[in-house]
């Protein structure tokens, strides 16, 4: 394939854009590639600027759901943009889609829309303590919150430990108060509680975590963490950014029949628009202003035209359940496309599956938290990403991050890929 009109943008994006991008995954520096740059997307298809066609497995990180341009959706935005982009002022539709939400989510009983995925994690965790009225925070190695100063961390040298920050920029005093667990290590947990006793405000996890791959919960585990925040007058949240209507129309919460006390949801909620939301038990809700002490605000939350885009995109999944079986069984067999490759060449490949949500690990090891996941041959992967892309499919650049399904995607877009996944 030819790139070089992506080329030739890309020398233009970095005397004015740090490292030509913005945001990092986009730089494909991780796979030795210049990033090709998208003019436009419809269905399961996306085009470059040199006019390459690509079946898209990222699905803008996974809210292009539906496919690109839907067109119910794109109609309701459209309508919506000609009345106007943003008021500063409550609209109907974010009632709407406020209900729709809680309809879907019975756990959040009280929502508050927001503009991103890092917003409503942010905001949902200064909830948290002010309802709890403690600081600490448990977060798992390899679970992704978002960019925000206090979960922006990683563990030290220890197993067990109080979170140094992941970039500079962060002072150390702002991530003092998160503690780093382990993802499916019960005993992680229960010594965090242990020795820092009535003062864990929440525990916070990606109930499928899909930041460091796709990495699915042990059985056990997420009723391990319900009952240990019960146990301990803690909150439990599901930062459900991206498994939220993802693994049903409920979410991991409605899969996993686990109910958090507070919820995170990122740009799926707006089918793809900016925009989150956060919300949960009243009580908890109602600390936020203006009913509450816990202070959170934005211009444009629940801006008309996401919230047009989001209502249209939760109706069209709610009234139409069998798209998730379609999505899962088209990722299955992607799954098995895998399985047949690496058993074919001799190639040590894990793969991680749960309704569309996808990801290949190469090698010997079942991935089942962080220190599994990293023993991904990565070198490998770049390799196998390149001539993915030189085959016109459209993966994430890099391993940590998870293929998604989309109701878009044809059984020939699924054979192609197959057939793709298994020659190259």
């Amino acid at each position: 394939m030819k790139n070089q009109i992506s080329e030739i943008l890309y020398k233009e994006a970095i005397r004015f854009l740090p490292g030509g991008v913005n945001s990092p995954v986009r730089a494909f520096g991780s796979v030795g590639r210049t990033p090709v740059f998208i003019e436009k997307a419809k269905g399961s298809k996306i085009y470059d600027a040199d006019g390459n066609e690509y079946i898209d497995y990222v699905c803008s990180w996974g809210p292009a759901i539906l496919g690109h341009a839907q067109e119910a959706v794109i109609a309701e935005v459209n309508k919506a943009v000609r009345d106007g982009l943003t008021f500063g002022a409550p609209t109907k539709k974010e009632v709407i889609l406020a209900e729709l939400i809680s309809q879907i989510m019975p756990s959040m009983e009280m929502v508050r829309l927001v503009s991103s995925g890092t917003e409503a994690v942010m905001s949902a965790i200064r909830t948290a303590r002010g309802f709890t009225k403690k600081d600490m925070i448990i977060k798992f190695r390899g679970c992704y919150h978002g960019h925000s100063d206090g979960l922006l961390v990683k563990a030290g040298s220890g197993a067990l430990t109080q979170a140094v920050p992941d970039s500079a920029g962060v002072p150390k005093s702002y991530t003092e108060n998160t503690l780093i667990a382990e993802y499916n290590d019960k005993s992680s947990v229960q010594q965090l509680f242990e020795e820092y006793k009535g003062k864990i405000a929440a525990v916070i996890v990606e109930p499928v975590a899909a930041n460091m791959g796709v990495v699915l919960p042990e059985e056990d585990f997420l009723p391990f963490l319900r009952n240990i925040t019960n146990e301990n007058g803690s909150l439990l949240i599901f930062d459900e950014v991206i498994t939220g209507f993802r693994l049903g129309i409920g979410g991991a919460q409605e899969y996993y029949k686990i109910k958090p006390d507070l919820t995170t949801l990122g740009k799926i909620v707006g089918g793809g628009m900016p925009i989150g939301a956060y919300g949960g038990r009243k009580d908890i809700m109602q600390m936020v202003s203006p009913l509450g002490p816990v202070y959170q605000a934005g211009t444009l939350s629940g801006n008309p035209v996401a919230t047009a885009a989001g209502i249209k995109t939760l109706e069209i999944l709610y009234e139409n359940p069998g798209l998730y079986t379609e999505m899962q069984l088209k990722a299955i067999q992607l799954a098995d496309a895998f399985a047949e490759r690496s058993k074919d060449k001799k190639e040590p490949i894990q793969v991680n599956q749960i309704g569309s949500l996808i990801c290949a690990f190469f090698t010997d090891y079942k991935v089942k938290d962080y220190n599994s996941a990293v023993t991904s041959d990565t070198v490998k992967y770049a390799d196998y990403f390149g001539k993915m892309m030189d085959k016109g499919i459209y993966i994430a650049p890099s391993q940590f991050e998870a293929m998604f399904v989309s109701a878009a995607h044809t059984e020939e877009d699924i054979r192609r890929t197959c057939q793709v996944i298994k020659d190259i």
